[in-house]
């Protein structure tokens, strides 16, 4: 058994929980070889990296050695560089997994993963339902906007506040740390969950929190935002990390993430809205199960999340290449996984569909007003 002097921890910064190394008598002897060339190693290490740290070939049904099967014949020394891309992401965009994804720099191309059905939460279309917020729910009036643009709030009629959240980083200028990121979110948190709006006759009678375009980000700073929410502390989520390359049921020990209430800053303890759907992704969807477990009531509208609530674990490819994968479970604190199918609203209503644009209709906001007025 390794002694205590060849095991220590290690935190990566802006991931939550702490990663267990243990020293190891001498490198394997792969390590020790120039590493491989060509089309062909190419192909096998994407193959065999997936093989080893995905974590959910079968929870997202792709049989990963038949894709071997199907594909490796094709590749050979002279598969051109264009080919072998077309290869691997032919065998990777099945997974319909977010957090999945190939960069051929020298190429100037890329493929990610998307659930089927859903919206890339991109800038455009982060900027285009913004647009359609503001004009449909508040009437004109302009989000004021905090964070870089990526936080936006309002003050609805009834004493209702709106929280539009569109990541979770890039709060601050240029190359922005997590410290700058977290410091500047307590700025806009101490602007907008005051004292008068978490207690006393003018507090909010409800708020709604909309995530339903979320790019992700940092897990913390959603735990940071959710400890303004409770006065109770609770645990959020757990997470574990695949941990054998032979067998992908064997994780390692859970870490549960805890929501914390804010210490010497106002916290609103009542009623909340969150809104929800397919462009909620990573980091988002870490904050919508914070929130599901809040101690007060929380009510989930709209549609599935997406489902790549995984960290991204980043590999280099022989020729330059660089690509992601998911290989971490996060669940419920009762161990429910929702990576796949996404997080399931409380109550599901379309959003942003093609019909409610016709309509001019937002119904999962109009459904949380209707629940936020009736708490009342």
């Amino acid at each position: 058994m390794p002694q205590a002097k060849d095991r220590a921890g290690v935190r990566v910064h802006g991931s939550l929980g702490t990663r267990s190394l243990r020293r190891i008598a001498a490198l394997p002897p792969l390590c020790e070889q120039p590493p491989p060339t060509g089309p062909v190693a190419t192909f096998d290490i994407f193959w065999q990296t997936f093989k080893e740290n995905y974590a959910f070939f079968e929870r997202r049904g792709v049989d990963w050695d038949e894709m071997r099967a199907r594909y490796r014949p094709s590749v050979h020394a002279g598969t051109t560089q264009e080919e072998l891309f077309g290869i691997l992401s032919a065998m990777a965009l099945p997974l319909q997994d977010a957090h999945v994804g190939l960069e051929a720099s020298d190429l100037g191309r890329s493929a990610s993963g998307q659930r089927a059905g859903t919206v890339s939460p991109d800038d455009a279309y982060d900027q285009r339902i913004q647009a359609f917020v503001e004009r449909r729910n508040l009437g004109g009036t302009a989000l004021e906007t905090h964070a870089q643009g990526a936080i936006g709030y309002a003050e609805l009629p009834g004493g209702i506040g709106y929280l539009r959240i569109g990541r979770f980083g890039g709060y601050t200028p240029g190359s922005p740390t997590i410290e700058a990121d977290a410091a500047e979110l307590d700025r806009v948190l101490d602007r907008i969950v005051t004292r008068a709006r978490a207690h006393g006759p003018g507090a909010w009678r409800g708020l709604v929190v909309d995530v339903r375009v979320n790019q992700g980000g940092s897990d913390d700073l959603g735990l940071q935002i959710a400890a303004r929410l409770t006065d109770r502390g609770y645990a959020a989520y757990r997470k574990e990390a695949r941990n054998d390359p032979r067998d992908d049921s064997r994780f390692t020990p859970r870490y549960t993430a805890r929501v914390a209430p804010a210490q010497g800053v106002p916290r609103y303890t009542g009623p909340i809205a969150v809104l929800a759907s397919g462009a909620t992704v990573s980091a988002g969807e870490t904050f919508v199960k914070a929130l599901a477990e809040r101690p007060s009531p929380t009510t989930l509208i709209g549609e599935h999340t997406q489902g790549a609530l995984s960290d991204i674990m980043a590999r280099e490819l022989p020729n330059g290449w660089r690509f992601n994968l998911s290989n971490e479970r996060y669940t419920t604190p009762r161990g429910n996984s929702h990576e796949g199918p996404g997080i399931p609203p409380h109550i599901t209503v379309p959003v942003f569909t093609a019909e409610e644009f016709a309509a001019d209709r937002d119904s999962a906001f109009d459904r949380a007003i209707t629940l936020l007025t009736r708490r009342r």
